[in-house]
């Protein structure tokens, strides 16, 4: 990222900043690394040490399934029932030591708490509704298409707009940040690029509670929820500069970048996570070689897992794609468009579909919560129609 400032701040860091009345504000550090990486200096109205009780932690781990069998999978997110809660609507799908890959389906914006994910950075993709991400950087808008991008550490709320809200989490144990060959030298997005800093948008308003009272913040460390319960509201910052902040991009500003014959999954890449990829698929223009093929070519994961969550449009390679649908094509077998989706493909000029894809170079497992929206019978979808219903014995194969 780079530098943004809000609000009031003194002239010169760690120095004398006063309140009207004489009083000093309270200056906090926020940096990532200890003090050797990204960082920002956050000035509050009173002490964010303050805290009046905390209650039992309970756990938020999903428990995984642990089978090792190599199969490709299909699950249907959508299926996922709504709540009203935003944490209890956390609903991890896929996880490793590296990232966990959630959807959330929140009836209700977070009113009367916090949250504070002190285990890992977020992006939450917002698949369905709007509304204000509200944190002690300010407010932010966001809407449907957009990624935001939440430093580990950050006391947010959600507030939605509606009560039918559908969200894609990913929660990355290292730093989200863009890939490297997309900056120079001192941190600016290439000309190379598929988005610039320009598409970036970042708090523009920031609001001032200057209160005390009971203000409880849920913070999330080793997969448990701890109550913290503080004297002053979090949100009491008059001002902040630095280059640790949340922010938004929204996959439709993403320019995808196309070439004669088909381009590979890095073309589509967007960030940097900790041993994994998050790729944007968006409507483009396909190949134009005479002879191009657009639909991609069967390939082999053989060193990482590969996750696509469907979000909109047609999609030449699948069939009977749905909105919110994930499909893990796991690293050692290998996966391709359905049949017939090749021959259909050429001559084809342009697709509009919209997917997210995480791909990580650890396996993932299956959690608890994806069992009962797994399509049992994917992995049998690249064989001829009379053969894909599930149930075939291999002597009625062969025989």
């Amino acid at each position: 990222m780079h530098y943004h400032s809000l609000g009031s701040i003194p002239h010169k860091r760690h120095t004398q900043f006063r309140k009207p009345d004489g009083a000093l504000y309270h200056e906090q550090l926020f940096s990532t690394e200890g003090f050797s990486d990204a960082y920002s200096l956050i000035y509050h109205c009173n002490a964010p040490t303050e805290i009046i009780q905390i209650d039992d932690p309970v756990s938020y781990s999903a428990r995984t399934i642990h089978d090792k069998q190599l199969k490709h999978r299909c699950l249907k997110g959508f299926e996922i029932a709504p709540e009203d809660d935003y944490l209890k609507s956390r609903k991890p799908m896929f996880v490793n030591q590296d990232c966990k890959i959630s959807v959330a389906a929140p009836r209700h914006s977070m009113t009367n708490y916090f949250f504070k994910n002190a285990d890992a950075d977020e992006v939450i993709f917002i698949h369905v509704g709007t509304g204000v991400l509200k944190s002690m950087y300010g407010n932010l808008r966001f809407e449907y298409g957009d990624y935001l991008v939440i430093p580990r550490g950050t006391i947010y709320q959600l507030h939605f707009d509606q009560q039918d809200n559908r969200l894609l989490i990913i929660e990355s144990s290292g730093p989200i940040t863009f890939p490297k060959r997309y900056r120079n030298q001192y941190g600016q997005l290439l000309e190379h690029s598929p988005f610039c800093e320009r598409d970036i948008r970042k708090p523009d308003v920031l609001e001032t509670h200057d209160q005390k009272g009971n203000y409880l913040l849920h913070i999330k460390k080793q997969d448990m929820l701890y109550p913290y319960h503080y004297l002053c509201h979090p949100f009491d910052v008059v001002g902040w500069d630095g280059y640790v902040f949340p922010y938004a991009l929204s996959i439709h500003d993403f320019e995808p970048i196309t070439g004669r014959v088909h381009q590979p999954p890095p073309v589509h890449q967007t960030f940097d996570g900790s041993q994994f990829v998050i790729c944007s698929f968006v409507p483009r223009l396909f190949d134009y070689h005479p002879q191009a093929i657009p639909a991609p070519y069967n390939h082999s994961n053989i060193d990482s897992d590969e996750v696509l969550y469907y979000v909109d449009g047609d999609f030449m390679s699948r069939k009977h794609v749905e909105k919110g649908m994930f499909t893990l094509h796991p690293g050692g077998i290998p996966h391709g468009p359905h049949r017939g989706a090749v021959e259909k493909s050429i001559g084809a000029k342009e697709t509009r579909e919209l997917a997210v894809m995480i791909d990580t170079f650890r396996p993932l497992l299956m959690t608890e919560y994806a069992v009962p929206v797994e399509d049992k019978n994917y992995y049998l979808s690249w064989l001829p129609d009379e053969l894909s219903g599930g149930g075939i014995r291999l002597n009625e194969i062969t025989s």
